[in-house]
């Protein structure tokens, strides 16, 4: 049997790398702008922030439907050019309301990924790996994260700032020749035997018919997902946008130093994605339902949170590291199990809408966090706590309300049918 389901894994693995270095760049260079751009403070970064995540939000309403519409090839091709170049424009602006603009549309752009990778996975794996595959690709953001100080620390010192943009941006293009010469649907694939093509559809019954909006947006199935990406995205967004400032503020650490500290907190990220995305397939293995394994997945991340809640009461840089790399860690395994759901119990056709619908729910919980984090930040003088404190407790919480509205991750009921 041929493997090219993981070669395509690869590809979205990439897309992801390259989606996090884009996006999380800025951050890294916050402390160095604030006295090259006017204007550019706490407050106003989390404007800017705020700005990407709303706009992220919106891109999500429209990535997951034309992604349904448009076809997973398509449909990335279109979105890697746009964020591809959106990326650069940071490095063209001369002042706050520039780097708004550029963050706000690199978030339209980027906001396709992870819908087309989970339709992606839906398309090119059975439901067994689904959960690994996912966490695989999952696994880009940590890795994008980690190499991106190294890569923007790089061209800022020889080039300047506005060369890392550029040279971070044009990433993307290289991406893009990839995934046009090798991306094919899989019964379509010249490269897929009969054999492998066998397990991909090993458990699909689902039906080929397109599920409208308006038919999704009722099933609590929907709003479950939803819920649970309000509540958990926030968090990981604080992480990717202030975590260089907080190193700043509590170490007074610049930019080349704060590099190794940043990579190590997305290197230990790593390990929990691939690992709770290992987690369910254990259980399945096992005789577990699907219920039992993504929860009980779910409930290990929850828990492996809470410690995060001690970091702002030590004063040693790597005890911090280690905290926020578990919290980054469980995080990731979260987000693996939890993009997984809308593939258990929806059909294919369906799958992107409800993750771009559970996106958008994520980057407005994401946008009001980053103003929550700036409005506490500049008016508490830099105490991080409460915001430590609210990550802590939103995983449990939003596990408890998952369960509770969808005790069982059965087929959903759309439009008074199942699926």
């Amino acid at each position: 049997m041929s493997h090219i389901r993981w070669v395509i894994c690869g590809l979205l693995f990439l897309a992801t790398v390259i989606a996090y270095v884009d996006r999380s760049a800025l951050s890294l260079l916050k402390v160095t702008l604030e006295g090259k751009i006017p204007g550019l403070n706490s407050d106003s970064y989390s404007t800017i922030t705020a700005g990407f995540m709303y706009a992220y939000g919106g891109g999500l309403i429209l990535a997951g439907g034309l992604t349904d519409k448009l076809g997973t090839r398509l449909s990335f091709a279109l979105a890697i050019t746009l964020w591809s170049f959106a990326a650069m424009l940071p490095g063209a602006a001369h002042s706050v309301e520039g780097l708004v603009g550029a963050m706000v549309l690199l978030g339209v752009a980027e906001a396709a990924n992870f819908p087309v990778c989970i339709r992606t996975v839906a398309e090119w794996f059975p439901q067994a790996e689904r959960a690994l595959a996912t966490a695989l690709f999952n696994s880009g953001a940590n890795a994008g994260t980690m190499v991106m100080p190294f890569v923007v620390v790089f061209f800022t010192a020889r080039f300047g700032w506005r060369a890392a943009f550029v040279a971070i941006g044009a990433l993307g293009l290289l991406w893009l020749g990839l995934w046009l010469l090798i991306y094919r649907r899989p019964e379509k694939h010249p490269w897929v035997s009969p054999g492998e093509l066998r397990h991909i559809a090993s458990d699909r019954g689902e039906a080929a018919a397109k599920v409208p909006w308006h038919q999704l947006l009722p099933v609590k199935e929907t709003w479950a997902f939803a819920i649970g990406k309000f509540m958990t995205d926030a968090i990981w967004w604080f992480w990717l946008f202030w975590l260089p400032t907080y190193f700043h503020s509590e170490f007074h650490l610049q930019l080349g130093q704060t590099s190794v500290p940043f990579a190590t907190v997305y290197l230990i990220s790593i390990a929990g994605s691939i690992g709770a995305g290992w987690l369910p397939a254990y259980w399945l293995r096992r005789g577990r339902t699907a219920n039992f394994a993504r929860k009980m997945s779910m409930l290990v991340c929850a828990l492996a949170v809470t410690p995060v809640i001690y970091a702002p009461f030590s004063h040693s840089l790597w005890t911090v590291v280690g905290l926020i790399g578990l919290a980054a860690a469980a995080h990731q395994g979260w987000s693996a199990n939890i993009f997984t759901i809308p593939s258990d119990v929806f059909p294919k056709t369906a799958v992107a809408s409800v993750v771009g619908i559970g996106g958008l729910a994520g980057a407005i919980g994401g946008g009001l966090f980053q103003e929550l984090t700036g409005i506490i930040t500049s008016r508490s003088h830099h105490n991080y706590l409460p915001l430590f404190a609210m990550a802590c407790c939103a995983y449990p919480l939003a596990l408890l309300i998952l369960h509770v509205m969808t005790p069982r991750l059965a087929p959903a009921r759309i439009a008074g049918r199942l699926v």
